[in-house]
């Protein structure tokens, strides 16, 4: 099968990033027509860009997907997938989603340098590798749920055989050049197709009328639209007609809900809390201005003035970031949503307001199974019911061909707000700490696997969660990197799971390097969150260590400035930890920072307080290093008798401790010295 004009679909790659998407897809006829013709337009020396901007609960994602599926035999080296925003509604930076990017196009990232400040800009290191990797090649960058112009402009390549689409709560100002497609509610005959796909034919043909009335009652929002289908399949006595009644019914009572209670003559007894007006996704206007809606056609917009000639004009940085969209109580999709919930056993409705704590809202029957603390058989039955009834979405699957699953980010905050509603504190913090404990175990479980040298992990696992070999292993950790890093991050945020969440930042520092892909913006985040939990217990000596690994990683990338301020920090701490080692350790970093940057006095000044440290120590092989760094030091300020003095007394230490090959290498450096010194260089 083809798409377009060029290669079979299933042979470009990338296609399985994609969400997984509905089996079910029906209408949005205009919508895709649109969005091809403004993909076949020719564009002018950079990458076109289609926006796709619509309500939560519009069906945006599924309608990119489904986009992206139609074109992808365009774009022969490959699919790139990116969602930049999380289920919260929080804003993954731009260098973030780059490095994300690279590694899917196949890149090494641990050769990209670190970002220098917050990594969220056009000059970011990881954005401007991307961008140089886009060079020359025909790629399909669907980049699902942008909160604004500042996270998508420094994605942009000067690449026009690429094409990048988008899709958002709102038109994106501050880029050029795009023509948004909003989308409202599905034509009348799709919405009715789609509940008769879903629900049974006979069902909904035997009570068109019913089926009218259930459609409009859900605006026509495919979200809205899926729960209810869900709610009937579910509940097979309950006839069309009432269904949309009582639709209309928890809209009418959601609205009239005070913030954070719940409708008084709830007959479901369902609990909903209030949330802000929803602000209607606005009409953009790009500079053809071409606008789609489900209602009305494609209208002409006078274009603005053509844009000046400068070849950056095309992308700037937008207005500050938006805030979230939130969804109305007076929404279809909450009054559905209410009545989804409703008809919850106990522990459905359990483990999806658990959910929430998962990693990125996403879960396997693994760490769902730890969140509600029940076998993962039964994890894994009862995810499968909270899918059927339309509560969470398919992901692809994990490498092992593990089922997962996603809180919708739509739901996301009502179901918060249920689980402190209705869970005490303390079973949160216990949910929380069954699953930090349950990840460390499994990153513990994949370094033995990964590293049999090691010696013996952790107590076997049961079987149902037992990684079974190294690729196993290898795929695991590399499949769920991001979550793990989440978990860690939102663990030592919180503060209240120091022990497991330390714990779990120690296996994957062990762990992760072991896979070969360890990126260094990981490890760096890593080493970051230690320092977090050392400082805020008091424990100079493991913040000094910290501090020292992120001085080694900022070196290795070559940003001698910001690894300096590392290792004077350190130094502070070894200091009032009062480690001599740690001390060396800092003095020696710090002058390796002036020797790469041209400061050989500094440089000889430092390296001679480590040495001053490591005599004290009676650590001879490192006195003998340092002596030949002193040397060099000085050979860099053509002082060459105190070069050649200290080159001669690391020639004696070494001698002293027997190390043949170190005398050997500064027997050479000394003669290059000698030589120097003659020929008067």
């Amino acid at each position: 099968m083809e798409a377009g004009t060029g290669a079979p679909v299933e042979r470009v790659p990338g296609l399985e990033r994609l969400p997984a998407g509905p089996a079910l897809f029906v209408g949005r006829r205009t919508e895709l027509a649109a969005l091809r013709a403004a993909a076949a337009r020719p564009a002018e020396g950079r990458s076109p860009v289609l926006v796709l901007a619509g309500r939560p609960g519009s069906g945006r994602t599924a309608l990119a997907v489904r986009f992206a599926v139609t074109v992808a035999g365009q774009y022969p080296d490959g699919v790139l997938f990116a969602r930049l925003s999380a289920p919260d509604g929080g804003r993954v930076p731009p260098a973030r989603a780059a490095r994300r990017l690279l590694e899917q196009l196949g890149a090494d990232t641990a050769d990209v340098p670190l970002p220098g400040g917050a990594g969220d800009g056009r000059d970011d290191p990881a954005c401007v590798a991307l961008r140089a990797a886009l060079a020359g090649r025909r790629v399909l960058l669907v980049l699902d749920d942008v909160r604004d112009a500042g996270q998508l402009w420094p994605l942009l390549a000067d690449e026009p055989g690429c094409l990048v689409l988008a899709t958002t709560a709102g038109p994106l100002t501050g880029i050029e050049d795009i023509d948004p497609v909003i989308l409202g509610g599905l034509d009348r005959t799709a919405a009715a197709e789609l509940l008769g796909d879903l629900v049974g034919g006979t069902r909904i043909g035997c009570d068109p009328v019913g089926a009218a009335d259930l459609a409009e009652a859900c605006g026509s929002q495919p979200a809205a639209l899926r729960l209810m289908a869900g709610r009937l399949r579910g509940k097979p006595e309950l006839a069309v007609t009432e269904a949309a009644k009582e639709l209309l019914r928890a809209v009418a009572e959601a609205g009239k809900a005070e913030p954070d209670r719940a409708p008084a003559n709830d007959p479901e007894g369902a609990k909903e809390s209030a949330e802000p007006a929803d602000p209607p996704a606005g009409k953009g206007k790009g500079k053809r201005g071409a606008v789609v809606t489900a209602s009305e056609p494609a209208a002409a917009v006078a274009p603005p003035a053509e844009p000046p000639r400068d070849p950056a004009a095309w992308v700037r940085p937008g207005p500050e970031p938006a805030e979230p969209v939130p969804v109305p109580d007076n929404d279809p999709l909450v009054g559905a949503f209410t009545l989804a919930y409703a008809g919850l056993t106990a522990a459905q409705a359990r483990m999806l307001r658990a959910l929430t704590l998962a990693p990125a809202q996403s879960a396997d029957p693994r760490t769902a199974s730890a969140l509600v603390g029940c076998p993962a058989p039964e994890a894994a039955t009862t995810l499968a019911a909270l899918a059927e009834r339309e509560l969470l979405a398919e992901e692809p699957p994990a490498a092992d061909g593990t089922a997962r699953y996603r809180v919708p980010g739509r739901l996301h905050p009502r179901l918060v707000r249920l689980r402190e509603r209705e869970d005490r504190p303390a079973e949160i913090e216990l949910a929380r700490a069954r699953l930090l404990e349950r990840l460390v175990r499994l990153t513990e479980s994949a370094r033995s696997l990964l590293d049999p040298s090691e010696g013996a992990g952790p107590d076997p696992l049961p079987g149902p969660l037992r990684l079974k070999s190294a690729a196993h292993a290898r795929e695991w950790l590399l499949g769920e990197r991001d979550p793990l890093l989440g978990a860690v991050a939102d663990a030592i945020g919180q503060g209240d799971l120091d022990g497991s969440a330390g714990r779990l930042v120690t296996a994957l520092l062990r762990s992760l390097p072991l896979t070969g892909a360890a990126a260094p913006a990981d490890l760096h985040q890593l080493h970051e969150l230690v320092l977090t939990v050392a400082e805020r217990h008091g424990r100079p000596r493991r913040a000094s260590a910290a501090l020292l690994n992120l001085g080694d990683l900022q070196a290795a990338a070559g940003r001698w400035e910001q690894a300096s301020g590392h290792y004077r920090a350190a130094l502070e701490h070894a200091r009032t930890a009062d480690d001599e080692a740690l001390c060396a350790r800092a003095l020696e970093g710090a002058a390796g920072c002036h020797r790469a940057l041209g400061d050989a006095v500094r440089a000889a000044d430092w390296y001679g307080r480590a040495l001053g440290v490591r005599q004290s120590m009676g650590d001879q092989a490192a006195e003998a290093r340092l002596l030949a760094r002193v040397a060099e030091a000085h050979a860099a300020q053509r002082r060459f008798d105190e070069a050649e003095r200290e080159y001669r007394a690391s020639l004696s230490v070494l001698r002293r401790i027997g190390d043949e090959r170190g005398r050997e290498a500064v027997a050479v450096a000394l003669a290059e010295l000698r030589e120097r010194v003659s020929t008067g260089w």
